[in-house]
């Protein structure tokens, strides 16, 4: 007896990647220098340390971004919306002041990850796996960051514009449309391989600069 053909339907790339990343999401969010700066437990000059490591690693992403509008496979994962290195760049003006470009300092670990998502950006499943983790973060749980930063830093919309998303008025609507997106992507079985073994590394190198920042901050 044969099985009907929806018993063998591929999981979807979007389930892939939630399912595989599970406990690498949960590790991350368990970093010290995040629960310590969650709980209220540092300072200003922590998240606006945070802030300026997050810049180099969207520059580095969203050039990628700019390069894939013209790979047919991948232009529909990018959008426009989801920018953010204007907003970070308005957040560390109001934190640092307007010579922030020269009072900021990057770590290693951040040039690490910002020198390897410039290196692979131009490959689909790379790309993928870096802007999944990034921005898919920024709308779930960086949400939460934000109602944080507000509670605990005395910060108003002004030095948390990163976290604000002005052109998406319904956030789960939009994660909708994204993952819809992710799960039209035309990849063969290497190809999802692939994506799903560099979203773990995505994690590894976000979890490398927060130790790093525990290492001043807390």
């Amino acid at each position: 007896m044969s099985l009907p053909a929806e018993e063998f339907a591929p999981v979807p790339l979007s389930a892939v990647l939630r399912q595989g990343t599970r406990d690498a999401h949960a590790g991350a969010n368990s970093e010290r220098f995040i629960e310590e700066l969650l709980s209220g437990g540092l300072t200003r000059a922590a998240h606006a340390d945070l802030t300026a490591q997050l810049l180099p690693v969207y520059e580095a992403l969203e050039e990628a971004s700019a390069a894939l509008g013209d790979d047919h496979r991948g232009a529909g994962l990018v959008f426009a919306e989801l920018a953010r290195v204007p907003a970070l760049e308005r957040d560390l003006a109001f934190l640092y002041g307007p010579g922030w470009r020269e009072e900021i300092r990057i770590l290693p670990a951040t040039r690490a990850y910002a020198d390897h998502v410039r290196e692979v950006g131009g490959s689909l499943p790379h790309y993928t796996a870096h802007s999944y983790t990034r921005y898919l973060g920024d709308l779930s749980g960086g949400q939460i960051v934000k109602r944080m930063m507000k509670e605990h830093y005395g910060l108003d919309e002004e030095g948390v514009a990163f976290y604000t998303f002005p052109d998406i008025p319904k956030v789960k609507v939009f994660k909708d449309a994204y993952r819809h997106q992710l799960d039209l992507l035309d990849l063969d079985d290497d190809e999802v391989a692939a994506t799903l073994a560099e979203t773990h590394l995505a994690f590894t190198l976000n979890r490398a600069v927060f130790t790093e920042l525990a290492a001043v901050h807390c």
